[in-house]
């Protein structure tokens, strides 16, 4: 069982009479990536490639945070690792990238139930004369199916985007599966993994994927996010920097990255190893091992935070659970969407906010899938959404603040 007293004390913004449940909107930040943060700012706040001693160590602890997140995702080399502001922007440079390579009538398959974020900027390619199809979650499984994705292939289709796990539905998509169809047809994948880092440990190896991004602000760190791409491709691609500058990730990061929070952010594998040795990790010094041993307590708690919170939701007749109605690990991530019949998403949120419990309504950028289910004019979905450092005596409050509110 997770040490909550212990990682609880590892996030300072839980120390609040809230209950906070709105962490697919945004997580909390752990302390240790704060600690290097400020580091980089009381003793290392220069440019990189310099000299004198600072720069120096600059840049010794920069090239330590890549290898670190290389590691942690399993990508083989630091410079598959693109940073930037988010992932809206990082699919962007991506898919304009792309947009120079590629010829017309070429294919470009989306989905109807990511994030706008890796949706809009490729449907955007439609402008230049690439052919935009999409790939529709099947309506009676709110599931995207493999062969409703073989029927869109071509040996034309360029690029496949999908999500790794819906921020609305909590549906987890089998990425291996998915990838591995895309490739028979020599169509390459952009996964967007925000809403499954926080739950899940990313193998950017054993699932082949050809890109995958996702959002440090949503997985305990600060406002930031990367971009895996496999080396041979990110050298093929013309970039978007300054003309001289040719190598990756230097070439996708126009006015570079940001230091401090490069920096900070290797504590975050620090953090996961650190916990799994913190929880009985007895095998050996080999960190993936410590990532995988830890993700899977991660997994078992919020398997039973999500359980309780299904349970209470399908005790209701006036409730609908968008998304799996059942919990297992190997469907969903502790991401819980529902409507109350007749009633509007907001309202709920503003009666729970009364018993300072944050939940959340609204579309969640994901505005293509709740108008396709036809949620819009209720405000779209109540959202709970909960990680590792939430407690079962948190959801309790959920519970009695949804009494009041249903």
């Amino acid at each position: 069982m997770l040490n909550l007293n212990y990682i609880r004390s590892q996030f300072p913004g839980l120390e609040t009479d809230w209950v906070l449940l709105d962490n697919a909107g945004g997580s909390q930040i752990a302390k240790p990536v704060v600690d290097r943060i400020n580091e980089h700012f009381y003793t290392s706040n220069v440019q990189l490639d310099g000299s004198y001693p600072h720069s120096v160590l600059a840049k010794e602890r920069h090239d330590e945070a890549h290898r670190k997140l290389a590691e942690w995702i399993n990508a083989s080399d630091p410079r598959e690792l693109v940073m930037g502001s988010s992932t809206s922007l990082l699919v962007r440079i991506l898919a304009d990238n792309f947009r120079r390579i590629l010829r017309d009538g070429d294919e470009i398959i989306v989905t109807n139930c990511d994030h706008e974020a890796n949706i809009g900027a490729w449907r955007d390619l439609g402008n230049y004369g690439f052919i935009v199809k999409e790939w529709q979650l099947n309506p009676d499984t709110l599931r995207l199916e493999s062969k409703d994705l073989e029927e869109l292939l071509t040996e034309k289709t360029k690029m496949v985007a999908f999500t790794a796990a819906s921020n609305v539905l909590g549906m987890l998509n089998p990425v291996k599966e998915f990838t591995r169809i895309a490739h028979k047809y020599g169509a390459m994948v952009c996964v967007d993994a925000v809403a499954y880092t926080p739950h899940r440990l990313v193998n950017v190896k054993d699932t082949d994927v050809d890109f995958i991004v996702f959002s440090f602000y949503k997985t305990y760190g600060p406002h930031y996010a990367m971009m895996y791409g496999k080396l041979n491709i990110l050298e093929l691609l013309p970039g978007f920097n300054h003309f001289f500058i040719k190598d990756p990730p230097y070439k996708f990061q126009p006015g570079n990255y940001n230091f401090e929070f490069c920096h900070g952010l290797g504590a975050l594998p620090d953090y996961f190893a650190d916990m799994a040795e913190k929880h009985g990790y007895n095998g050996e010094d080999n960190r993936r091992d410590k990532f995988r041993y830890i993700y899977s307590l991660i997994a078992k708690h919020e398997e039973k935070l999500s359980k309780k919170v299904l349970d209470y939701l399908n005790t209701r007749n006036d409730i609908k659970i968008i998304g799996p109605t059942e919990y297992s690990s190997d469907i969903r991530v502790p991401t819980i969407s529902f409507v109350q019949k007749n009633r509007d998403s907001r309202e709920i949120t503003l009666k729970t906010d009364e018993h300072k419990v944050a939940i959340r309504w609204g579309h969640f950028y994901a505005y293509r899938l709740i108008q396709d289910l036809g949620l819009a004019k209720q405000n779209g979905v109540v959202r709970i959404s909960m990680v590792h450092y939430n407690t079962l005596e948190e959801v309790e409050r959920l519970f009695r603040a949804l009494d009041h509110a249903l």
